[in-house]
């Protein structure tokens, strides 16, 4: 692949084979889920890497953060004076629970729009006690259900800070998405000009991005080397606005949430449909990004999971604390333990990098 900016580029060998994240039935591996997986710094250089890198992925919720800067840049999140709450919710694959709602609700209030405005369309909670409690009570769900209503009011905020006519945003042409595929090409190192893409499930365009350029963009954002200082800031910003409002990100029992809730501002996670997970480790300047190929998500959790306990961002007590994520074990419906998931060929954990 010919890139007009910097390449990607190892000065350690590329792993060559995959991670294999294998689920274990008694005494018999019963399936297998294979991992490409980047950690990059800001200055392009794979730290680890398993897999072809180069390979091109569409990042879906993963690249929320990413997607969230035009909103603080801009200086909309400032105008309308967005908390660390609606930042975090702008990042969000949220579980649809009340509170979720209800601030995505009032932070549009804010902008004088309301769940109406919202191009992606409704469902019900992923949280189940709340999607039962709307079925008991006969309520239908509304666009501030659907989990990706917090970016979907990013792009609505930005609109109308920058005088722009908001419908219609979610197309590959309107302003909104060409602003952000600007952002996608600066920050990951690519012209995405001429690359595939599709539909997300919320509407809005998906860009085909090596995982290694994934990884890229999310070490601009942890470490802010080579962006000018307002982007340097909205990062930063972003970053922060995850790892202080964790619940607003995800939601009860939801890994993203329960991993920040314990590593803090040291690393911002987020997931994505189809295996995906990115990550940026502010201390440590880096970004992440890894792939389960068949696009199975409890791989990409024990992966990134694994990936916080090698580079030192969750330790011991940590990881006790996320110890189902870590060590998962599966139960059947009588709850007794069949078995357990497990990652083959990852990484010493007690090796530093």
């Amino acid at each position: 692949m010919n890139h007009p900016h910097p390449h990607i580029h190892a000065e350690i060998p590329q792993g060559d084979s995959p991670i294999l994240v294998e689920v274990w039935r008694g005494n018999l591996v019963e399936s297998r889920h294979r991992c490409i997986a980047a950690v990059v710094d800001a200055d392009a250089h794979v730290v680890k890497s398993w897999g072809d890198i180069e390979r091109p992925i569409y990042g879906r919720s993963s690249i929320k953060p990413l997607l969230a800067i035009p909103l603080v840049e801009s200086g909309a999140a400032d105008r309308f004076g967005l908390t660390d709450r609606e930042v975090a919710l702008a990042c969000a694959s949220h579980s649809g629970e009340p509170g979720h709602v209800s601030a995505v609700n009032e932070w549009l209030a804010k902008v004088g729009l309301t769940a109406e405005a919202l191009e992606c369309g409704p469902h019900y909670p992923y949280y189940e006690p709340a999607a039962h409690d709307m079925l008991r009570k006969g309520e239908t769900p509304t666009r501030a259900h659907n989990n990706c209503s917090g970016k979907h009011s990013g792009f609505l905020t930005t609109a109308v800070h920058l005088g722009e006519d908001h419908r219609g945003y979610i197309k590959y042409e309107h302003k909104v998405q060409q602003r952000l595929l600007g952002i996608l090409e600066q920050m990951c190192g690519l012209d995405l000009g001429d690359v595939p893409r599709g539909v997300d499930g919320c509407g809005i365009p998906t860009i085909a991005i090596p995982v290694g350029h994934h990884a890229l963009g999310m070490a601009k954002m942890a470490d802010g080397k080579g962006l000018s200082a307002a982007r340097a800031a909205a990062s930063a910003r972003i970053l922060k606005a995850m790892s202080t409002e964790p619940w607003y990100v995800a939601g009860t029992g939801r890994f993203c949430t329960d991993a920040m809730k314990v590593t803090g501002t040291k690393a911002a996670i987020k997931t994505g449909a189809e295996g995906v997970y990115m990550g940026a480790f502010p201390e440590l300047g880096l970004g992440v990004c890894l792939k389960i190929e068949d696009g199975n998500g409890r791989g990409a959790e024990l992966v990134m999971g694994h990936l916080l306990r090698h580079f030192g961002i969750i330790g011991k007590d940590e990881a006790e604390q996320l110890q189902q994520s870590l060590t998962p074990t599966l139960r059947n419906w009588a709850g007794t333990e069949v078995g357990k998931i497990a990652a083959a060929n990852l990484l010493n954990e007690s090796a530093p990098f």
